[in-house]
């Protein structure tokens, strides 16, 4: 597939997740980068949504629970590109029900180059980058064009 270039604002659209065992973590690293992450627009599946909005005193878009299809719901926005990144603490450690969800959310980010953090060390890196506060150009898969070419003779390719 062809990709094209779109522009990231300066201002983002973050997801934030985290698994029941990392919800308290996830709490003290957005208290660490509450100014930070203020500026921007936060969004996040049920419980954690909840919990954010509380500790931050900030809005926060909220999805459904993650397990009754919150990640699916983030996933649906990366596609439409209706959010620019995530931060999202899982339990590597903690077989999840939902985990087909995670790996899919995690699949569709992958394929709209969208950037993840899964820790905290990672999260660190991506919040203290100048790309945070900053537009970016990157690249994502023009779709458009690959609906194009399928049925630019009237029917589809398999």
């Amino acid at each position: 597939m062809e990709n094209k270039t779109i522009t990231m604002a300066a201002s983002k659209r973050i997801a934030l997740i985290a698994h029941d065992n990392m919800k308290s973590e996830l709490m003290a690293w957005c208290t660490i980068h509450r100014t930070r992450l203020v500026e921007h627009s936060l969004y996040a599946t049920g419980t954690t949504g909840h919990m954010l909005e509380k500790h931050l005193q900030h809005p926060v878009e909220k999805m459904i629970s993650g397990p009754l299809g919150g990640d699916q719901q983030i996933g649906a926005m990366l596609a439409q590109q209706q959010l620019d990144m995530v931060i999202f603490f899982w339990d590597p450690f903690e077989p999840m029900p939902h985990d087909p969800d995670v790996k899919a959310l995690l699949r569709v980010a992958a394929a709209w180059n969208t950037p993840v953090a899964c820790n905290r060390t990672s999260a660190d890196f991506m919040i203290s980058s100048p790309l945070f506060n900053s537009e970016v150009k990157y690249d994502i898969p023009d779709y458009d064009k690959y609906i194009e070419s399928r049925f630019a003779d009237g029917s589809a390719n398999n």
